[in-house]
């Protein structure tokens, strides 16, 4: 009988003790989607809504003008998305090609250079050329000025990224190495059919940090890029918000005019988060399938240096 009543009470404590945690989770859980429907909800309402009532969980007057403006040139937003979704497909793709080759004889002891080519690397994440540099060299000598492949060769390879991957590298078994040379396997066929699957956690880690930094570029089409029909979203989307806000800032400035309903047509504030969901929303849907390899590829790259 005893046992039983302690038993009830453990089952009890047990119970009690999930029920705080599943709270807590749900609690913590709400910090990271509240933002987000407020962010849904602010770019659905009007601007005049926006300026008397604030931020709300539901928009108070529902409106589309902001994703009104925002498509405004279907054409060139779809340009737009065609040259950010090559950039960063192929550009992800080719960039983990040539880490992960760059990666592979750095993590072998039998490779005689590997110390020097190893401090080479990592010398770049300390010390770099700088802007000018860099846009001499792309421009005069590269010839990528106005060109698609600005966005995929001057980033190529990442040190930071090649040291994780070689460090993942250095933890699988040698005797896969060993084992496959001895039936007469060449090293790009080891790497290839051996080394490569077994390393999708860190190449998939990798490569959704690559995604994302390709996804949110904007700075290369300003530095380097002339052409509209060359230009990536972000900095089409950041294109049309600064237009929005200069033509608004001159509504508001012109002298003896009454603006008021003018410039509550030109929904600045609301552009912002409709171009959050419109350049966001991709990501949210690509994120889920790197997820299950997010933990285990940082943390085994980057236990040991």
């Amino acid at each position: 009988m005893n046992n039983m009543v302690k038993t009830k009470k453990k089952g009890k404590k047990i119970d009690l003790s999930i029920s705080v945690v599943n709270i807590f989770f749900i609690i913590f859980s709400l910090t990271f989607i509240l933002p987000f429907i407020y962010v849904i909800s602010v770019s659905f309402s009007s601007e005049s809504s926006i300026n008397q009532f604030g931020y709300m969980l539901w928009p108070k007057e529902f409106d589309l003008t902001a994703y009104r403006y925002v498509f405004n040139n279907p054409k060139q937003l779809i340009d737009s998305y065609k040259i950010t979704i090559f950039s960063t497909v192929v550009g992800t793709l080719l960039s983990l090609l040539v880490m992960s080759l760059v990666a592979y004889p750095l993590s072998r002891q039998n490779y005689r250079y590997r110390s020097q080519v190893t401090f080479y690397i990592f010398f770049t994440m300390l010390f770099s050329g700088g802007l000018i540099p860099s846009y001499i060299l792309n421009t005069q000598y590269l010839g990528l000025s106005n060109n698609i492949w600005v966005y995929i060769f001057p980033g190529l390879a990442n040190a930071f990224n090649i040291v994780v991957i070689r460090t993942f590298f250095q933890q699988l078994p040698v005797s896969l190495v060993e084992s496959a040379k001895i039936d007469g396997a060449s090293e790009l066929r080891i790497f290839f059919q051996i080394i490569t699957p077994l390393s999708k956690p860190v190449l998939s880690t990798i490569g959704l940090f690559c995604v994302l930094g390709k996804w949110n570029d904007w700075s290369t089409s300003l530095i380097y890029v002339r052409d509209p029909e060359l230009f990536t979203l972000q900095f089409l989307l950041q294109r049309i918000l600064r237009d929005a806000e200069f033509i608004n800032n001159m509504i508001n400035n012109m002298p003896g005019m009454r603006v008021s309903d003018l410039s509550s047509n030109l929904p600045t504030e609301g552009m912002r988060f409709a171009m959050c969901i419109i350049s966001a929303g991709p990501m949210l849907v690509v994120f889920p399938f790197f997820q299950k390899y997010f933990t285990r590829g940082l943390t085994v790259g980057a236990v040991k240096g």
